[in-house]
């Protein structure tokens, strides 16, 4: 467990660069991470590299003990790049080129592009790559930032063409799998096909499912340009990207092949306040974060990372770029921390040093203020430091007995064809989470493709395109296995499977969905389970079936039906009931629950126990009694922790 900061010697005099890294380590930070906005001061003019400074800089930050992640500046292309190379800039949906003045304005598919990154990325680790100093390497930054990961120019209409020849082999083949026939949308030749944009209405599902899997793997490709650069030239180092936070727009797991450590940029109060949460909620967890937001997204990037992960950025104070931006609660950086620790991060790394007074992050909080006095999330990270001491190293995390399966193409179908406002896959993965956070559960979240051995229970929220091997997979693991609304419900190819939804499903399970629709709020659907009444929303399927339904739609229908180990919803739960579905899950699985207040988080490592509370009133910690503490005691006040050895 180590901590970190991003540092951007660049914008500070270097007059100021050894202070800074005393004063680094003197806090207890052990990595920097620096250079991913730097191009146009490594490269001032095409082909004249400025080493000078840099240089510099890193011998400045390894002279007071600081291990380098050193970055390839691909994010921020210079202003004479795109002069020299207008294609490579990115188009939107509407057709508009976007232009130079922010960040991220190229397109994954400019080959001239991808050239000058390999030259660069070439060039920077043949000057660092087995310097003393540099630990890991960051390729580019927050892939697909500010919706960047799809573009519709020119260079990415050529390339899906290959793309799609490649995967069809036959135009013939290509329209049977897009029903082309419908809407006399039929093409004679690859070279005929547009990416799905500028149509009068919606374009062709599966034209659209096609150019999402096709910009999720330029971004792959694009990842592993430079992946292998640095193999080559920085043997040793560990590479990692830094993630976002509630962005499906490509597979992460797919591009985390190439890694060796996922990573990803903590906000829990600008993400909750950027998403879905209701009004209540963000008033209620407006300065500590939602209980579970952090939570979900370390899970996912262990999963990435296939037990190997950080947090490259952590919010230290108040962000610049959400509605409304307000300060952490005293303590609660601490907490975030601790949170990543106890998710399995193996660096929790805080963006940034200083607050930058000009530029378009003025606002943006750091360890410390812009006139270098440390600011309250520094204070927290020097206490992070000191408790990392005395608790001593703790091993990675252990398998949970509790898998969630999430698909990044489950989120792209759902997008394309939502079928009611509102039905996002990434907010009902999010949902059935939260409901078993909410019982004290550990939890990993794994691809389709996982292997699910030793799980005592499996929930796969929603796979609308449910392959024959992942079903396999989930019958041989001998877990229970709960699947959500809509899976089984479309082939890869995005069409209604001959034998209706849940398509392969039924060879386990038998029911057909006959018909589905979706509801406005307040018009229900009501769910009786148990002799009790429950709410669901949105969503309500037809079955026909001869199972006895566990639960039934109180007007009549089944709502959840069941057969040996495999579960499956026909509706949207809401909390109550899915409460109540993982309860009796869970129960049947073997898997221990733990009742918790509301707020409260538990997770566990290496024998460590650690409790969260996220709620604005303080809680009692859910220790057995008697229990000396590690940190905290026997209250957690609002954005408190505590922790505990297990006996």
């Amino acid at each position: 467990m180590k901590l970190g900061v991003c540092y951007y010697p660049e914008h500070w005099p270097q007059a100021d660069w050894a202070d800074d890294a005393r004063r680094m380590a003197q806090m207890g930070l052990t990595w920097v991470r620096i250079g991913e906005f730097a191009w146009s001061r490594i490269e001032p003019e095409p082909r004249r590299f400025d080493w000078d400074w840099l240089d510099r800089a890193v011998e400045t930050l390894a002279a007071a003990g600081l291990t380098i992640v050193m970055c390839t500046p691909t994010a921020t292309p210079p202003k004479w790049l795109v002069d020299a190379h207008p294609d490579m800039l990115a188009v939107d949906a509407q057709g508009r080129p976007r232009g130079f003045g922010s960040r991220r304005h190229y397109c994954f598919s400019s080959e001239d592009y991808r050239a000058e990154c390999a030259r660069i990325t070439q060039a920077v680790a043949a000057r660092y790559g087995r310097h003393r100093a540099v630990g890991a390497w960051q390729t580019d930054n927050e892939y697909g930032c500010h919706d960047t990961t799809i573009s519709y120019s020119r260079n990415a209409a050529r390339r899906f063409r290959t793309w799609l020849a490649q995967r069809y082999q036959s135009i013939e083949a290509l329209n049977r799998a897009w029903g082309a026939v419908f809407w006399s949308q039929e093409y004679r030749a690859f070279e005929e096909i547009d990416p799905p944009n500028l149509t009068v209405t919606e374009a062709n599902p599966s034209h659209r499912l096609d150019y999402n899997r096709f910009a999720s793997d330029e971004v792959a490709g694009f990842n592993r340009l430079q992946t292998d650069i640095l193999r080559r030239l920085s043997p040793g180092r560990d590479i990692t990207h830094n993630f976002m936070g509630f962005y499906t727009e490509f597979d992460h797991f797919a591009v985390a092949r190439d890694l060796d450590v996922a990573s990803w940029d903590s906000y829990p109060l600008g993400f909750l306040e950027q998403f879905w949460f209701s009004d209540a909620e963000k008033l209620a967890y407006l300065r500590q974060g939602h209980p579970d937001i952090a939570a979900f997204h370390h899970d996912l990037y262990r999963g990435c990372g296939r037990g190997r992960w950080w947090v490259m950025e952590q919010q230290p104070g108040p962000v610049n770029w959400a509605r409304f931006n307000p300060a952490p609660l005293p303590g609660v950086v601490r907490t975030w921390s601790w949170e990543a620790f106890a998710h399995g991060a193996e660096v929790v790394s805080y963006f940034r040093w200083r607050q930058a007074p000009f530029g378009q992050e003025q606002l943006h909080a750091g360890l410390n203020r812009p006139d270098r006095v440390e600011d309250q999330g520094g204070g927290e990270a020097r206490q992070v430091a000191r408790e990392i001491e005395a608790l001593g190293p703790l091993a990675p995390c252990r398998r949970a007995p509790v898998a969630l399966v999430f698909s990044y193409e489950a989120d792209w179908h759902l997008k394309i064809q939502p079928q009611g406002h509102g039905f996002d896959g990434l907010r009902l993965a999010f949902e059935f989470y939260e409901a078993l956070r909410r019982r004290g559960l550990d939890v990993d979240i794994l691809p389709p493709d996982a292997d699910f051995t030793g799980y005592g229970l499996v929930v796969c929220p929603t796979l609308p395109m449910l392959q024959t091997a992942t079903l396999e997979a989930l019958q041989a693991s001998g877990a229970v296995v709960l699947f959500g609304p809509r899976t089984g419900s479309r082939t890869p190819e995005g069409h209604i499977p001959a034998e209706l939804p849940p398509g392969p499903l039924q060879a386990g399970l038998a029911i057909k969905v006959t018909r589905v629709e979706s509801l406005r709020p307040g018009a229900g659907p009501a769910v009786a389970f148990e002799g009790r009444t429950f709410a669901a929303r949105l969503w309500r399927e037809t079955l026909e079936t001869a199972l006895a339904p566990r639960a039934s739609f109180t007007d009549g229908g089944a709502a959840w039906v069941a057969q040996g180990r495999l579960n499956y919803l026909a509706t949207w739960p809401q909390p109550e009931l899915l409460d109540a579905v993982i309860e009796t899950l869970a129960r049947e699985a073997g898997v221990p629950l733990t009742d918790l207040a509301q707020g409260v988080r538990l997770r566990r490592r290496d024998g460590v126990t650690f409790a969260f509370n996220f709620a604005p009133e303080p809680r009692a910690t859910p220790a057995p009694p008697g229990m000396g503490y590690l940190m905290g005691g026997e209250v957690l006040p609002p954005g408190g922790l505590a922790a505990w050895r297990q006996t």
